[in-house]
């Protein structure tokens, strides 16, 4: 399948312009779907598959487990790999077309109060080469709602600092503009001047947050970092950087935001996606009936 597998990757590269994490996700499940038709249904390759075995595959490999997410990916990447066999006519039929994605699970994010963020921010020891660093990627992730693949993959060349804003470049190479914070920009001032001591790598001498030996640093690291501080600053919720992201779209929408501006600013291609943020704290409602019900005025 070599050839038809490189066939397809070209197409989703550059027919589908698909962002490289997700086509990386899509050709490893589809090598599970070879591996697997290999042992079940020797001779059979995944071109070939009939809608029983991709039904099989899918039951044997997630069974009874629950989780949506890794489920609609797999089923995602079968109803493209099929499209793509038909509309390049490899065959005349689609096989995952019956397949359903299973139902999204809805669950309110977890998000930091302001004083968890402050707290945050003050567990950071500016005394250390990383100390400004870490405070500027702290100010990007909560003061503009970046993803940490996009706060990882940002240029020098796509901050337009003077103006106030910087070119995002999101999920499937799509692009946005997105303001930076005074606070922000104060910090990352600071870790330029720490950054011109790097003795930085030629092929990331343009990416924007490095680590100490001048080289782009990973997801994993920023995750890392987090987490640090939050043990350090005695935060007990299990946080993330996409907490920061949460954290940041919930405060805009809590002081007033239009739901619109925020979808723009976090880059959803659906506003439904955004909708998530309109929860409202428990406390929040139990205060608002207490003042408001008129049989809590007396």
């Amino acid at each position: 399948m070599s050839e038809l597998y490189n066939e397809y990757k070209q197409y989703l590269r550059l027919e589908r312009n698909m962002a490289q994490n997700t086509l990386e996700a899509y050709l490893m499940d589809l090598k599970k779907l070879e591996d697997y038709l290999e042992k079940k249904v020797p001779g059979t390759p995944a071109e070939r598959a009939k809608y029983e075995d991709l039904q099989a595959f899918i039951y044997d490999t997630f069974g009874t487990q629950s989780n949506w997410r890794t489920q609609a990916r797999v089923i995602a990447g079968l109803h493209s790999f099929y499209r793509f066999l038909l509309y390049h006519r490899y065959r005349d039929d689609d096989p995952s077309e019956l397949i359903e994605t299973p139902r999204k699970e809805m669950h309110l994010p977890e998000v930091l109060s302001l004083d968890e963020i402050n707290a945050l921010v003050s567990a950071i020891d500016l005394s250390t080469p990383e100390g400004n660093r870490n405070r500027a990627i702290i100010e990007m992730l909560y003061g503009s709602g970046l993803r940490v693949s996009e706060l990882v993959s940002l240029r020098l060349s796509d901050m337009y600092r003077a103006e106030g804003y910087m070119l995002i470049r999101g999920k499937g190479s799509k692009q946005r503009l997105v303001p930076i914070s005074p606070e922000a920009e104060k910090w990352f001032a600071f870790w330029l001047q720490d950054r011109c001591h790097l003795n930085i790598n030629p092929a990331d001498v343009d990416i924007a947050f490095l680590n100490r030996r001048g080289g782009q640093l990973t997801r994993a690291m920023i995750f890392t970092i987090i987490r640090r501080l939050a043990d350090k600053a005695g935060i007990q919720k299990t946080i993330s950087p996409h907490t920061l992201r949460h954290s940041f779209a919930t405060h805009l929408l809590q002081n007033g935001a239009d739901l619109r501006i925020i979808q723009q600013l976090l880059g959803h291609e659906d506003i439904t996606t955004t909708e998530i943020y309109t929860h409202v704290d428990i406390q929040d409602l139990r205060k608002a009936i207490l003042k408001y019900h008129p049989a809590n005025q007396n």
